[in-house]
């Protein structure tokens, strides 16, 4: 109950913070790393909001599944790069 607790106390402040330096800051960062159909704009506000508040919430209160969760897509983007490069290989000979 205190992890839930805590949990939701970090994700309102930061989509209270994240929501109130919106446009001095925060979508400008975001839009530095994302591609260009991802790119935050107007509509697309809120679901950032939500989608770092959840981020930023989970890391702060659960920093090592955050990392494993990390350590399993990097493993999992490496073997589904390594297989298409070996189809591809396959099938160009």
């Amino acid at each position: 109950m205190t992890i839930l607790l805590l949990w939701l106390i970090a994700f309102v402040l930061i989509v209270y913070f994240a929501n109130k330096r919106w446009d001095s800051g925060v979508s400008q960062g975001l839009d530095k790393m994302l591609p260009s159909a991802l790119k935050t704009h107007g509509e697309n506000r809120y679901l950032w909001i939500g989608a770092l508040a959840i981020l930023g919430a989970t890391t702060l209160v659960r920093p090592v599944e955050i990392l494993l969760v990390g350590i399993l897509l990097a493993l999992i983007g490496l073997v589904v790069m390594k297989l298409a490069s070996w189809a591809s290989n396959n099938i160009s000979h």
